[in-house]
C-alpha cells in the first residue's frame, strides 16, 4: 500500500489516499514498458522525407556516348547518381514508422508508468487548483507551493479551459486528462500533479478493468 499525500494550492498537506499496488498491476513490467515508449516515440515520425532517385530526376536515358573508344570513363546515361544533378543512390522514399499494440497491453503500460512514479514518490496530489480565470502566474505559484521545478504532466478528470490556458505558456509542462494518458507522456517527465478526482478515477478504472478480466 502506498500512501500519497494531498495538498492544497497552498501547499499544505490537509488529506491522504491509499493506492493499492495491484490495482495498477502489481509491480512495474519494465519490458512492456520499454514496448510501449518505442511505440510511442515511433507514432510521432511523420516519414515525410523523400528525394529523388534516377527514375524521377528529369533527363535523357540515352547513353552519353560509347563504352569503348573515346578515353573517357565509362558513363550511362545523365541520370545517373555519380553526375552532377543525377538521382540520388538508395533514394530516401516516405513511409509509415507507425506500430501497435493490443489495448490491454497499452492500459497495462500506462498503469505500469503510473505506478513506478508512485514508488519513486514523483506524484504529487491536489484537492484542487481553483483557478478563476487564465493566468500563467497563479499557475506558477502552485507549482512553486507543491515545489515542483521541473518537467511535470498535470492530469485532471474534467477539462478545464482556465487550467490549460494557464499552463500551455509554461515550459517542460503539459495538461492531460486521465483518458488520454499513456506511457509515453508519462515517462517523458518528471513528476506527475494530479487532481483528487483524476487519481480516484485511475484508481476506480483499473480496479473495474480487473473485475472485467477476472469474470
Amino acid at each position: 500500500m502506498i500512501t500519497v499525500a494531498v495538498h492544497n494550492k497552498d501547499g499544505k498537506e490537509i488529506d491522504s489516499l491509499n493506492v493499492d499496488e495491484t490495482t495498477l498491476g502489481g509491480y512495474v513490467r519494465h519490458a512492456l514498458l520499454k514496448q510501449a515508449i518505442v511505440m510511442y516515440h515511433a507514432n510521432k515520425r511523420q516519414g515525410t522525407v523523400a528525394t529523388k532517385n534516377r527514375s524521377l530526376v528529369e533527363g535523357s536515358t540515352r547513353k552519353l556516348y560509347k563504352q569503348k573508344g573515346t578515353g573517357n570513363a565509362r558513363a550511362g546515361t545523365v541520370r545517373t547518381p555519380i553526375r552532377r544533378g543525377g538521382g540520388v543512390a538508395f533514394a530516401k522514399v516516405t513511409r509509415d514508422f507507425r506500430q501497435d499494440m493490443p489495448k490491454k497491453q497499452r492500459r497495462l503500460a500506462t498503469s505500469s508508468a503510473i505506478l513506478s512514479k508512485l514508488m519513486k514518490g514523483n506524484v504529487i496530489v491536489i484537492d484542487q487548483f481553483g483557478i478563476e480565470k487564465p493566468r500563467t502566474k497563479d499557475f506558477v505559484a502552485i507549482l512553486g507551493n507543491l515545489k515542483i521545478d521541473r518537467s511535470c504532466l498535470v492530469t485532471v478528470n474534467q477539462p478545464d479551459d482556465n487550467l490549460y490556458k494557464s499552463a500551455r505558456n509554461v515550459q517542460k509542462v503539459a495538461v492531460m486528462n486521465v483518458s488520454d494518458l499513456n506511457a509515453g507522456d508519462i515517462c517523458n517527465r518528471q513528476k506527475m500533479l494530479f487532481t483528487k478526482e483524476a487519481l480516484l478515477a485511475i484508481i476506480d478504472g483499473s480496479k473495474n478493468q480487473k473485475t472485467e478480466s477476472v469474470g
